[in-house]
């Protein structure tokens, strides 16, 4: 089956839960609800799932076969990936339990048992809140700033404009394969037909980027996708 030449923009949730009938229930409402449910049963699942993609919000069980999801919200916010919410999803009720669990990191806590469209309802306000465009996105010792459309590595990279667009739209899909058709309309908008022009500019970003520890991947058929090296 050939694949879509546009990025899937479903927003993710990375559900990590160890009763398979609750992850079976949890992934069959969200993907109904347009959204792309990722699974994983343990912790290592879920460092394993954030090394090959990153969700817009966790759904964290904290009573895990492998451990504690309080100690895997402390990992995250020590990371790169500190800014993705997490909502905590446990049986743990009592109030000792959510207010920790808040104060670990937590950015929501629901407990079991629970309704859907409650759980639903604050997922899709955890990722309300993370949309909200910061005036700076920084990438380890690479820097954005969004309201001069100035890039750093140390220095100002002196990115062109279209140079710029590109690395923020890598910058805010990280992990995510994303088409040349789609790059090319999203910051070329039709304005001219040269089919180079994006080769040789992802080129130039290749090499203005160099040393940030961050590469942007081709894949044919997929695109490029802004990663980690």
């Amino acid at each position: 089956m050939k694949k879509s030449n546009v990025p899937d923009i479903r927003k993710r949730v990375l559900f990590v839960e160890d009763n398979e009938k609750i992850m079976s229930n949890n992934l069959w409402f969200f993907n109904r609800a347009g959204y792309m449910a990722i699974a994983t049963l343990t912790l290592n699942d879920a460092r394993a799932s954030l090394n090959e993609c990153r969700p817009d919000v966790i759904v964290l069980d904290i009573m895990l076969p492998d451990g504690s999801g309080l100690d895997f919200i402390r990992e995250l916010r020590a990371s790169d990936k500190a800014d993705i919410p997490v909502l905590l999803l446990t049986g743990l009720s009592e109030r000792d339990d959510i207010v920790r669990g808040l104060s670990e990191g937590g950015d929501d806590y629901l407990t079991k048992p629970y309704d859907f469209q409650v759980l639903l309802a604050r997922v899709e306000a955890l990722v309300r809140r993370s949309e909200r465009v910061p005036e700076t996105i920084i990438k380890d010792r690479l820097s954005l700033n969004l309201t001069a459309n100035i890039a750093f590595l140390d220095t100002d990279l002196l990115l062109a404009q279209k140079e710029f667009a590109l690395l923020l739209i890598f910058a805010q899909n990280e992990g995510r394969f994303i088409s040349a058709e789609y790059l090319y309309k999203k910051v070329w908008k039709g304005l001219t037909n040269d089919s180079q022009a994006l080769k040789l500019a992802i080129h130039r970003l290749r090499t203005k980027i160099n040393g940030s520890g961050w590469f942007i991947e081709w894949s044919r058929g997929e695109g490029y996708c802004f990663q980690k090296g």
